[in-house]
């Protein structure tokens, strides 16, 4: 089975600065798109950041020119550094990635996968 583990976060002034990680393990063959998202106490889970396998990566408006993802595609690793850290920014973050496991010797399959959440407060 795979499983996503996040680490990083917790609490920090506005203006500072956090960094979250996310790595897959278990039977993984590849690591596909792999997304952060953010659900802030009260509200839906939105989409914050995604990366492509390629690299290519797209920002929600209100995190742009502030945070940063990125990928190692041969730790199966993504992280998002978070500068700048807004009141608004304060959340439970969550990894998100689409993988290829290795089913036996022969056979994969598709499938998408939640990290366990990791929470980000900041505040003064």
């Amino acid at each position: 089975q795979v499983q996503l583990v996040q680490s990083g976060g917790g609490l920090v002034q506005p203006g500072g600065s956090l960094r979250l990680s996310c790595a897959a393990s278990g039977r993984v063959i590849s690591v596909q798109t792999m997304d952060w998202y953010r659900q802030a106490p009260g509200k839906q889970r939105d989409l914050v950041a995604r990366i492509t396998r390629d690299g290519t990566t797209t920002y929600a408006g209100s995190v742009q020119d502030r945070f940063t993802i990125s990928r190692d595609n041969a730790k199966n690793t993504a992280d998002l550094q978070m500068n700048n850290l807004r009141p608004e920014d304060t959340g439970v973050y969550y990894c998100y990635a689409g993988v290829w496991e290795s089913v036996d010797d022969a056979n994969r399959r598709y499938d998408t996968f939640w990290g366990q959440g990791t929470p980000v407060t900041v505040s003064s």
